[in-house]
C-alpha cells in the first residue's frame, strides 16, 4: 500500500483514485501520522458486512433430500454400568 502525504494526495487526487481502483487501498498521512485509507467501495462494503449469526447460517443452510432413517422395532436392551 502506497503512503501519500495529504498535500501530495490533494495535488494528485485523480492518480490516487486510479491507483485505488487498479492497485488497491492507498494510505494518506496527516502531519506525519496515518490518517485515512482510500479503498474501493466494494472493499469497504465487504469490511462493513457483519458476519452472520450461527442460527442464521443454520436456518439458511442448503436443504437436501431427506435421509433414510430406519429404526429397528426391537426393545431397548439393558445396559450395565
Amino acid at each position: 500500500m502506497k503512503t501519500w502525504r495529504l498535500n501530495e494526495a490533494k495535488n494528485h487526487l485523480r492518480k490516487l483514485l486510479d491507483l485505488v481502483l487498479t492497485v488497491g487501498p492507498q494510505l494518506v498521512t496527516l502531519r506525519g501520522k496515518e490518517a485515512v485509507v482510500f479503498l474501493k467501495i466494494a472493499d469497504y462494503q465487504l469490511l462493513m458486512k457483519r458476519p452472520p449469526k450461527l442460527n442464521e447460517c443454520l436456518l439458511n443452510a442448503p436443504r437436501g433430500s431427506e435421509l433414510p432413517f430406519n429404526r429397528k422395532a426391537d426393545q431397548i436392551r439393558e445396559l450395565e454400568l
